[in-house]
């Protein structure tokens, strides 16, 4: 039966897979570079940025060598920054511990920073054919419905569950193309809503279609708790200059540049506009202000850099700052 089931989704996968650039590699380091990028973004968007990256990046050595700034201005846009510090440092780390040589164990990419167990299996069988079972979204959702699993995925148990279905389920002689056919068709076919069931391949082995419970699963048993917050910033030009600063706190947006904050004790004070933006686990209500003779102490010379508007491009930036400052300059 698995052997059957394997073998169609094996077929499906070479009639129906998607040109992707980083499909036509087995450099771990491209490979590795597409599944950070990967996490967290559809691949529409992410595709110009993974172009962008190994473009000014063509190997592991060229990111390690580049200023934070520089990747993080790259990055810019992408959000989850934190992935492009995890991403810098450990090319650092494998310049420094494996000669700029990418490790071709799992257990030695599970080691880099920013790599979890989903992400050590993508490489180890993208670039080295090694037998490791990839379980992301797309497969939970596949794998729950072929075999009407009910576990919910986000759970201890089911996590397990579905790791070790994974594992068993896997085609050891060619893990790459099988790891790359159950997440395509998780994301092309088997879809969270309004899969076409009727013309999937799988439609008289998939027990979730037998029993029309394909809609219900995965199974969840946490919701994300969603926090509001609201920030306020600081318009300030001098000499035809912005006043930008650093996020430097572990927090939102760490290492990038933003306008100086204030409190909120200037909300009525020279108010030019009030933006919404949402993050994964918070709503942000933004405000944004004119400097004036009455607020100027707000800015902090000593933690400020006056930047010219034509090389803002220089500054890695969050996505609200540099939608306001592309509105108002």
């Amino acid at each position: 039966m698995s052997q059957q089931i394997n073998q169609i989704l094996l077929d499906w996968y070479q009639q129906n897979k998607r040109d992707l650039p980083w499909r036509n590699t087995r450099d771990p380091y491209l490979i590795w570079l597409s599944e950070i990028i990967l996490q967290q973004t559809r691949v529409q968007q992410g595709t110009s940025y993974f172009l962008k990256f190994s473009s000014a990046f063509p190997t592991i050595s060229d990111l390690a060598s580049a200023e934070e700034q520089q990747v993080l201005q790259l990055w810019q846009g992408l959000g989850y920054y934190s992935r492009a510090r995890n991403l810098h440092r450990a090319a650092k780390m494998v310049v420094e511990n494996w000669g700029g040589t990418f490790p071709n164990t799992y257990s030695e990419i599970l080691s880099l920073p920013g790599i979890g167990p989903y992400t050590a299996a993508a490489i180890s069988s993208f670039a080295f054919d090694l037998p490791h079972a990839v379980v992301d979204g797309n497969v939970y959702r596949v794998l729950s419905r072929l075999f009407n699993i009910h576990t919910a995925i986000d759970s201890t148990k089911g996590k397990k569950e579905f790791q070790l279905l994974a594992d068993e389920f896997l085609n050891r002689q060619n893990p790459a193309d099988h790891n790359q056919a159950i997440m395509e068709f998780g994301a092309v076919r088997c879809t969270p809503t309004n899969p076409n069931c009727n013309i999937c391949p799988f439609r008289t082995h998939c027990l979730a279609f037998g029993n029309k419970s394909q809609l219900e699963l995965p199974k969840k048993e946490k919701k994300i708790k969603v926090t509001k917050r609201e920030l306020h910033y600081v318009f300030s030009m001098k000499d035809g200059k912005i006043a930008l600063q650093k996020r430097t706190e572990k927090d939102i947006w760490q290492h990038l540049y933003e306008l100086p904050q204030t409190s909120s004790a200037v909300k009525q004070k020279d108010l030019i506009q009030t933006d919404k933006h949402l993050l994964s686990h918070q709503k942000l209500t933004i405000h944004f202000y004119k400097e004036n003779s009455e607020n100027a102490p707000l800015v902090n010379e000593s933690k400020t850099e006056w930047v010219s508007p034509e090389n803002l491009s220089e500054f890695p930036l969050p996505k609200p700052i540099e939608t306001f400052l592309n509105s108002i300059l």
